[in-house]
C-alpha cells in the first residue's frame, strides 16, 4: 500500500503547529492512523554584524538569528483525506511538501 509524506517547515513555531493540528483533525475525522508529526532537527542561522554602519569605532556587534522548524507527517493514501488536505489554506511562512512512497 502506498504512502504519503507530508514534509513542513516554517520559521513561525506556532502557524506550523496550527497547520499540523488541521491536518491531524483532517485524518481522525476520516479514520486514518497517521504517524507523526514527527520533528526534525531545527536548523539556526546565525549573522553576526557591526553595529557601526561604517564598519569602524568601536566593536560592538548585532547578532541575529533565524530558526527553521520541520516536521513529517507520514500517512496512507486516501483519495478523501488528500483532497481535503490540499484544500486547507497554507500561511505564507510554511513551506509544505507532499510525496507519495510505495
Amino acid at each position: 500500500m502506498s504512502k504519503v509524506r507530508i514534509k513542513l517547515q516554517s520559521v513561525d513555531i506556532e502557524k506550523l503547529n496550527e497547520l499540523m493540528g488541521t491536518i491531524k483533525d483532517i485524518a481522525s475525522r476520516a479514520g486514518i492512523v497517521i504517524s507523526g508529526p514527527i520533528p526534525l532537527p531545527t536548523k539556526k542561522l546565525k549573522v553576526t554584524t557591526r553595529k557601526s554602519p561604517c564598519g569602524n569605532g568601536t566593536a560592538t556587534f548585532d547578532r541575529f538569528e533565524m530558526r527553521i522548524h520541520k516536521r513529517v507527517i507520514d500517512l496512507p493514501a486516501n483519495d478523501k483525506v488528500l483532497h481535503n488536505i490540499m484544500r486547507i489554506s497554507i500561511p505564507r511562512t510554511v513551506k509544505i511538501k507532499i510525496e507519495m512512497t510505495d
